[in-house]
């Protein structure tokens, strides 16, 4: 099992940036990939990016051009940099971690998630 501690979020006005984190431990030896969802009230959860142990990553269309995934292995951390927000960005964001790939980042294919951390942007 793999422990998720994410941290970063909080409250920016429309255009800001926010930097949120992933910390892992546990048996992460079995990692895919890891990645971010994104939870709106009222809302089903959605992917927002990833990145494989490869180092490749995806992102939801929305986000493109404005969201940036990383990581460092060194410290077992996924970052999300969010850059140009927008109102509807706002929500609560998971980690993800997933030990394999099914050919989509679906929230049915993920291993262990996140507490979750709030993202309010403000117009």
């Amino acid at each position: 099992q793999v422990q998720l501690v994410e941290s970063g979020g909080g409250l920016v006005q429309a255009g800001g940036s926010l930097r949120l984190s992933c910390a892992a431990s546990g048996r992460t030896v079995t990692t895919y990939a890891m990645g971010w969802f994104r939870q709106a009230p009222g809302k089903e959860r959605e992917f927002v990016a990833a990145i494989s142990w490869s180092a490749r990553t995806s992102y939801a269309d929305s986000v493109k051009g404005r969201f940036t995934i990383s990581r460092d292995n060194a410290k077992n951390t996924v970052y999300l940099r969010m850059n140009s927000l927008k109102p509807e960005d706002t929500a609560v964001y998971y980690c993800a971690h997933f030990t394999y790939y099914s050919g989509t980042y679906s929230p049915r294919d993920v291993d262990s998630w996140g507490q979750g951390t709030q993202v309010t942007v403000s117009s």
